[in-house]
């Protein structure tokens, strides 16, 4: 519903439209590090800025964020060294992988689907499954009109995101960890069997 289509007259025209990001598998380590710093967002919307970096994406920013081990939450200025070199490294990695992937399934010729959701990612999508890294079910964090897939195992240590609106209404209630969650729900499986024509 998003998407839309636009004709231009001339490559003047269409350089119009490039809201200017970096393309990642060009960019060098510093200044990948350098645009990460420009302003202070969490790095799941800093990928996905047009303006930050070209043609990341919503679906392929859940998959690097997975690939780097961060959370999606963490904030784009405060990565040390280390972590920036390894989102960077995480970003060509995923990025090459899945051009070439996509590349061998269609040819020359413009796909027949297009699809966020991918047979073989790692996270997006995968809502509730086991993350092929550490088997831990994948989470995911609901915002505005787009939401973020990650594995708490081995992208939060241990810790469940916030969803703003629902945390924010359960308050205390909301669960930290993974195993908050399932002790709270075997709690509610343990209630619902003791009720009267409980399974």
């Amino acid at each position: 519903r998003r998407a839309s289509v636009h004709v231009a007259a001339d490559r003047a025209s269409l350089a119009q439209m490039d809201p200017g990001g970096l393309e990642v598998l060009d960019t060098p380590l510093a200044r990948f590090r350098e645009t990460l710093g420009l302003e202070r967002h969490t790095l799941k919307r800093a990928l996905t800025d047009p303006s930050l970096f070209s043609g990341i994406g919503n679906a392929y920013s859940d998959e690097i964020l997975h690939c780097a081990r961060l959370s999606p939450l963490r904030m784009s200025d405060a990565l040390d060294a280390g972590e920036s070199a390894r989102l960077h490294l995480a970003a060509r990695t995923v990025l090459s992988e899945w051009r070439d992937r996509l590349i061998a399934e269609t040819g020359h010729r413009f796909p027949a689907k297009v699809t966020a959701f991918r047979q073989g990612m790692a996270v997006h999508g995968r809502y509730g499954q086991p993350c092929p890294v550490c088997e831990t079910r994948v989470q995911r964090l609901r915002y505005a009109t787009s939401e973020a897939n990650y594995c708490p195992t081995c992208q939060t240590e241990g810790r469940l995101l916030a969803d703003r609106g629902l945390s924010r209404l359960l308050k205390s209630d909301w669960p930290r960890t993974l195993d908050e969650l399932e002790r709270r729900k075997s709690a509610q499986r343990l209630s619902r069997n003791r009720e009267p024509g409980g399974a």
